[in-house]
């Protein structure tokens, strides 16, 4: 009996510490209202002090016991898009934790409550969209492998937007946008979980949902060019969202090799075996240009970008008559934007078009490409805009590496060419040639007179873009050094007759003085060493 007393008075205790406990925690702990104010304060405040404090008072919310709950709340009556992000940034932090992670019940709930919560909020803040969608996003990555009654609950995720996709052109921008968030998500390995688990997740998914949604992503642009109107501004935003998912898709690490592309643009897309079907069909291939020749061009970008990926699509997926075909009308398709370059002053659709380009001889042998029926009208095709952009030097100079190398490629190959048909490089290289040499040597003058930029302060670019054109002179050798003698020749007769002339302005003399000499220095050089 005494016992029993003992331990009712212990439980007695506790509970009245507990209690304790709680109270000042009821205390301390913000409510809604006050949660409300914090985010303004965080996201509206120019007051640094006041910013830092609400940033302290949000950052011990996140680890408080009723944080769930307080976000559920504040998603259903909170009167400010500051705090739906708030909520959604601190359920994000809830779900990725590795200590103490929430229950597999839990965290079903959270998914399927945002899931319903995007479908009838379709017009929320852009940014509270999406942080609810990388919320989902980040659910289903960490929960990728979880069971409950032997089903991954967590995998059917096509089945998780289709009720998006079948309503309004919001909620279609919506379920597009969480399948593009979730593949872009899978495909990042993050810092706070083991890179061995990121690529047992993004295997499984690429095995298992990944064609089927690139399928998905190229039927809907199929639907949406059926019907497109370019004046609804809804069609705008589902068609970049469209795109982005394709663009998603196609630049996935398929074999977990994470390239670095800013070390090599030049790489091969590995894609698996299981999507020949895509690629040998060439309606794939002709959408996307069609497509290009379709939208608006603040929308062209995207397509280029799908399509250099497209290019790029690893020599073993198909045979030598299969690859021969995709090469036929992937020639054709630039052809076809050569022809008609009205995109193409846009400074992203040239940029993306000289990677394109660049991707043809990466990724295709000469030998092949002379082989394609239209390859003399698309190689001069090529020539011409090549020589048009070297002369147009102050225009996206850093898409200049992308023409250069396409063309040191091409004319390093010859050597090895065995086909019988004629490569036309003799005739088009020495053009390349002349029109950098010359439009450098114009534009010093320019520069100089309007204070520019001078591209000779980047000695590595400089550097880099000589080693290219060191090849392609040399591919005709005595023209390219017929070129500089004659030039030279006509500089320095231009420089005698200034010294000599008593009318002469300090600017021109300058200018033969200044970076003419030193591109010649460069130019002959090079000559030179080759």
């Amino acid at each position: 009996m005494l016992y029993l007393l003992f331990q009712c008075n212990t439980l007695l205790h506790v509970i009245i510490h507990n209690l304790h406990v709680w109270a000042l925690y009821a205390l301390h702990s913000p409510g809604l209202a006050q949660l409300e104010i914090l985010c303004k304060q965080l996201y509206e405040t120019t007051d640094t002090a006041v910013r830092h404090q609400a940033e302290k008072a949000l950052v011990e919310f996140t680890n408080s016991p009723d944080c769930l709950s307080k976000c559920q709340l504040l998603l259903e009556r909170g009167s400010s898009s500051y705090s739906q992000l708030l909520a959604a940034t601190c359920l994000s932090k809830l779900v990725s934790r590795t200590s103490n992670p929430l229950p597999l019940e839990q965290r079903i709930d959270i998914r399927n409550y945002v899931l319903n919560y995007l479908a009838t909020r379709p017009k929320l803040a852009a940014f509270v969209t999406q942080a609810l969608i990388q919320l989902y996003a980040r659910i289903t990555k960490l929960g990728w492998f979880d069971c409950q009654k032997d089903d991954y609950v967590f995998r059917n995720v096509i089945a998780d937007v289709t009720r998006f996709l079948q309503d309004s052109v919001e909620h279609c921008i919506i379920g597009v946008t969480i399948l593009s968030q979730l593949t872009n998500e899978i495909n990042q390995a993050d810092t706070t979980h083991p890179l061995t688990k990121h690529r047992k997740i993004a295997s499984s998914f690429r095995d298992s949902s990944l064609f089927d949604i690139f399928t998905l992503s190229c039927n809907l642009l199929k639907q949406v060019r059926k019907n497109l109107n370019l004046n609804d501004e809804s069609q705008h935003g589902l068609l970049m969202q469209l795109l982005k998912l394709s663009y998603n898709c196609l630049n996935y690490d398929f074999i977990g090799t994470s390239t670095d592309e800013s070390s090599d643009d030049l790489c091969t897309v590995q894609i698996p075996t299981s999507w020949r079907s895509a690629f040998l069909d060439s309606s794939t291939l002709q959408l996307f240009f069609n497509l290009y020749h379709s939208i608006p061009p603040s929308l062209s970008p995207l397509v280029l970008s799908c399509l250099v990926q497209i290019a790029s699509v690893r020599r073993s997926l198909f045979n030598n008559a299969e690859r021969a075909k995709f090469l036929s009308h992937l020639v054709d398709g630039v052809k076809r934007i050569l022809a008609n370059p009205q995109c193409l002053p846009d400074p992203n659709n040239y940029h993306e078009f000289c990677r394109l380009l660049a991707r043809l001889k990466s990724n295709y042998q000469l030998g092949e490409l002379v082989k394609v029926e239209n390859y003399p009208e698309v190689i001069r095709l090529i020539a011409n805009f090549t020589v048009t952009s070297l002369q147009h030097w102050e225009f996206a100079p850093n898409s200049v590496h992308y023409l250069l190398s396409l063309w040191q490629r091409l004319a390093a190959s010859v050597p090895y060419v065995k086909a019988t048909e004629p490569h036309l490089l003799e005739t088009y290289t020495p053009e390349v040639t002349k029109a950098y040499i010359t439009s450098r040597l114009e534009s010093v003058h320019v520069i100089l007179r309007d204070g520019l930029e001078d591209p000779l302060d980047d000695a590595g670019l400089v550097q880099q873009q000589l080693d290219q054109l060191s090849t392609i002179g040399r591919c005709e050798y005595e023209k390219t050094c017929a070129l500089l003698v004659q030039l030279f020749d006509q500089a320095a007769q231009t420089y005698q007759e200034l010294l000599q002339s008593t009318n002469s302005s300090t600017a021109d003399i300058t200018v033969q003085e200044g970076d003419q000499q030193q591109w010649w220095i460069y130019h002959n050089k090079k000559c030179q060493c080759q």
